[in-house]
């Protein structure tokens, strides 16, 4: 049996082996296991972030809380204005003063309240993305269970098929078969396509040059997908 016609058989088996590979990673429960998993990891990123911004928010709170307070000890200066307007000090100038100090302390005031509006927000967002992050988990480990069940159902299947591959592997040069599991290896399948006239299946026309070199057996490799063509 020609090299070209154990690869072939080689495929053969191959085919059934991708079969069960893309029903097992097209099964309900696979989909539903990464479902679970990407979840999970988006909110442990999420979650991350949310810790990153709280320790942002405390030291704008703790600042802010430090604003009112020198503020407030300024104001408190004022309660010396009597005297102060005993002694001749300007009176509108220190009124504009205590004005600007009290506009100051409102403005704070106000940050601080939108500012522990956010930090509430957070905090709920936080405490459901744990409890959603826990249901994922459980999720994941349901269905990461249920879908090692599926695999195993087919277990002996692809066990067969793997042995097959391995004997039909003795057969085939060592250098051909590597290049044949590289493109498998990249989604490439089939690899090995029949001439159609002058074309390859991915309607990639052939000069009469390369498809001489089709004779007696022997493969070209498609310049755009990278399929191997053979002449039936």
């Amino acid at each position: 049996m020609s090299v070209l016609s154990e690869l072939l058989q080689y495929q053969q088996v191959d085919g059934e082996l991708r079969k069960i590979e893309q029903e097992l990673a097209s099964s309900e429960e696979r989909k539903k296991m990464l479902q679970a998993k990407n979840f999970v990891r988006n909110a442990e990123s999420r979650i991350a972030a949310q810790d990153k911004r709280a320790v942002e928010l405390r030291a704008l709170r703790d600042s802010i809380m430090e604003r009112v307070e020198e503020t407030t000890k300024a104001i408190d200066e004022f309660s010396e204005l009597d005297e102060m307007l005993e002694g001749g000090a300007d009176v509108a100038f220190y009124k504009k003063s205590a004005q600007q100090l009290q506009d100051r302390v409102r403005a704070a005031k106000a940050e601080l309240q939108r500012l522990l509006a956010e930090i509430e927000s957070l905090s709920a967002e936080y405490r459901q993305l744990m409890e959603q992050g826990k249901a994922a988990n459980k999720q994941y480990r349901e269905y990461s269970e249920k879908f090692k069940a599926v695999q195993a159902s087919r277990a002996a299947e692809v066990q067969e098929l793997k042995k097959k591959l391995d004997a039909l592997a003795g057969n085939v040069p060592k250098e051909t078969l590597d290049k044949y599991r590289q493109k498998r290896g990249e989604n490439i399948f089939p690899v090995l396509v029949p001439l159609n006239g002058e074309y390859c299946v991915c309607g990639r026309d052939l000069p009469l040059a390369q498809r001489d070199k089709l004779a007696g057996g022997n493969v070209i490799e498609c310049e755009n997908c990278r399929r191997f063509i053979y002449k039936k």
